[in-house]
């Protein structure tokens, strides 16, 4: 059983302790925001992620997980050390390490034996030399760094952890290896032993080239729009190529958005820009899913007119995917502020991220349940995320509530031909 503390609480830093504790380790999880702490100890979890809760509730039931501010005694009373912490983009899209730093300044005022240090979060490269000096300036003893990018899809992130596809370990100590190897162990997955920089790399690259993915797939889609094809089949005909292969992000829609790709393409441009690389593959990218972003207001008012004054439009979806209740860079969001602008009157839908919203949204906006009473005397249905909910839909009994029989679908979660044989004014994207 080994001993672990994971600094910082937030969306991996819980994932991460959780799972490390149902796989049999001890696990304090720290962080120095005593509300957060006290309501994790009170069972009240601050993230939506399926299956984390009951896990949380089990393993601290069996005392394999326990959460503190405490950072001298989670410190001292552990052998491996996780940095979660948050690592925020800044205006220039460069990554904001306050935290980091703070917490490598913590680690080492604090340690009394050898540990292994772990970066968890998305850093820049270099950042584990920059933890490993400033623990060296608290510690004189012996200690090892190691990068540990994480690959944690919001939503299914405790099968993520518990089923990787890979595991990145990045550190040049064959001590430091065999530890963290044995720890991953009960994964049975493929580790990939490098050095630390090289692991850091892997995990932005990783990100920016699903981010690619999506943006060339909306180009696609683009065209497909003027010629009269269909990029549902285009993409369809492009993932049976083994070289590019069925998990490839090629569904078009509305664009990406979370707490990763955006962050991610933002800090590998930063990095190129830092080193003399040029990247406009990766500024295309960004600004390809802006566009994007911004592509419904157009096929809105193909349906409605121009003006939108007193326009009632009801939008399912707040969440920037299914299964989270993440809002962060949405797509939604840049939607209801351009109809917003336009003074039209908006209703809006979500299973779980309506709380979320309205911290960004507050009364801007009519926040609605039930699907059908949504669309009550709407002119149109905006379909923004693609949840199962929505997609099982009764469309009939959405006609009859309806006011103007108008759906722009930005995930192009409905069939085509069957909801025009409905009756439906129906856009997607695409196709």
């Amino acid at each position: 059983m080994n001993k672990i503390t994971v600094i910082g609480v937030g969306y991996v830093g819980l994932v991460t302790s959780t799972c490390f504790a149902e796989l049999g380790n001890q696990v304090v999880g720290l962080d120095i925001d005593q509300k957060k702490i006290d309501n994790l100890n009170k069972g009240i979890i601050p993230i939506y992620e399926e299956g984390l809760t009951d896990l949380i509730k089990k393993n601290q039931k069996n005392n394999n997980l326990s959460f503190t501010t405490n950072i001298s005694k989670a410190v001292k009373s552990s052998d491996i050390i996780f940095i979660a912490v948050g690592t925020p983009p800044m205006a220039d899209g460069s990554v904001n390490l306050e935290y980091v730093k703070a917490a490598a300044e913590s680690i080492g005022k604090n340690m009394n034996g050898y540990k292994i240090i772990i970066n968890k979060s998305t850093v820049p490269i270099g950042t584990g030399d920059l933890v490993k000096r400033i623990i060296g300036q608290n510690y004189n003893g012996e200690f090892d760094i190691v990068s540990n990018p994480e690959f944690l899809r919001e939503g299914t992130a405790v099968y993520d952890f518990m089923h990787p596809d890979r595991i990145i370990i990045g550190n040049g100590s064959k001590k430091a290896q065999k530890i963290i190897n044995d720890l991953y162990a009960p994964q049975n997955s493929t580790i990939i032993n490098t050095d630390i920089k090289t692991a850091e790399l892997i995990k932005y690259a990783s990100n920016a080239f699903l981010a690619t993915e999506i943006s060339f797939i909306n180009s696609i889609a683009n065209i497909c729009e003027k010629i009269g094809a269909d990029v549902s089949k285009v993409s369809q005909g492009m993932k049976f190529d083994n070289r590019i292969g069925q998990k490839a992000f090629l569904n078009a829609g509305i664009g990406y958005g979370g707490s990763c790709f955006p962050k991610d393409v933002k800090g590998l441009i930063q990095i190129a820009q830092e080193n003399g690389v040029r990247f406009s593959i990766l500024d295309a990218v960004e600004d390809t899913n802006l566009a994007q972003k911004q592509s419904l207001l157009p096929k809105i008012q193909s349906l409605l007119g121009q003006g939108l004054h007193g326009k009632n439009i009801t939008i399912w979806g707040l969440a920037f995917k299914p299964n989270t209740d993440d809002v962060r860079e949405a797509p939604s969001l840049i939607i209801i502020k351009q109809l917003l602008d336009r003074d039209a009157k908006i209703t809006v839908v979500d299973p779980i991220a309506i709380n979320p919203a309205k911290l960004i949204l507050g009364d801007t906006v009519n926040y609605e349940k039930d699907l059908l009473q949504s669309v009550a005397n709407a002119d149109c249905l905006i379909i923004a995320t693609e949840w199962p909910e929505f997609k099982n839909v009764d469309l009939k009994q959405i006609k009859k509530s309806m006011k103007k029989a108008n759906i722009v679908d930005g995930r192009n979660i409905f069939d085509k031909e069957e909801i025009k044989d409905l009756g439906f004014n129906y856009i997607s994207v695409g196709r």
